[in-house]
């Protein structure tokens, strides 16, 4: 038991803390629903909490943080909906591209971009290069993003490197190379809010040995408590990665 222990403490003898923490923010829309109003104030509320789960994650510990906003699925919504979010993700972006660079927080962005409006792609690629040095905190947002999608798009960089002879026996770290987090670390812990038990086709290439946590908490609910009483409970898990 104590060389468990130990594997489980940093130097110092501080429990271990996840480097990377990946988050489906789920429940906005019960979240507002509950209260009778729309599904949309629920969003943008769930927006207003991201900007606390940031700013908590370096004094957390926390180096890289991943959001699920927008799902390859969720165009399946209403055409309101859609939209209202669209438009959420541009002012989210606008107003908070200040802060985020006086908070050394790097902005990085990860799915299709093609169903995007040219207004947000700008956006996206403009706060993009305007925090890239940064390093305080990488943030990664996931908008229209499905794993599969992901999987799709990389096979066909990894078949077009192929066929012009930069690769004959491709390995995993090819394929890794070919994804969107390219040169990001794997998720050491991803985060479901809203009590539902799905990993919803998020980063199912680099989540391969994440811990998951799932909280009943609904998104704009979930605090920067909430998050360091989960990250606690994370340093108590041994990790074996396949290992006996």
């Amino acid at each position: 038991m104590a060389e468990v222990a130990a594997n489980l403490m940093e130097p110092g003898g501080h429990p271990a803390r996840p480097r990377h923490v990946a988050i489906i923010m789920d429940g906005n829309g019960r979240w507002a629903q509950d209260r009778g109003w729309p599904r949309l104030v629920g969003h943008r509320r769930g927006a207003e909490r991201v900007k606390q789960i940031v700013r908590a994650c370096p004094d957390l510990g926390v180096n890289w943080l991943t959001v699920y906003a927008f799902s390859t699925e969720n165009w399946k919504r209403s055409t309101e909906e859609v939209l209202g979010l669209m438009g959420i993700f541009a002012r989210y972006i606008e107003r908070e591209a200040d802060g985020m660079s006086a908070e050394g927080v790097r902005m990085r962005f990860i799915g299709g971009r093609d169903r995007l409006s040219d207004k947000l792609q700008r956006l996206m690629a403009g706060i993009e290069a305007r925090t890239a040095g940064n390093t305080r905190l990488n943030l990664t947002v996931a908008i229209n993003y499905g794993g599969r999608d992901e999987l799709t798009r990389a096979s066909a960089r990894l078949a077009e490197r192929m066929a012009r002879g930069e690769i004959t026996a491709p390995t995993e770290a090819d394929l890794a190379a070919c994804l969107d987090t390219a040169g990001h670390p794997d998720p050491d812990l991803v985060i479901r809010t809203s009590g539902e038990t799905r990993t919803s086709n998020f980063l199912p290439f680099q989540a391969a040995y994440s811990e998951y946590e799932f909280t009943p908490t609904l998104w704009p609910d979930f605090t920067p408590a909430h998050l360091a009483e989960i990250l606690d409970r994370f340093g108590l898990r041994d990790r074996r990665f396949g290992g006996a």
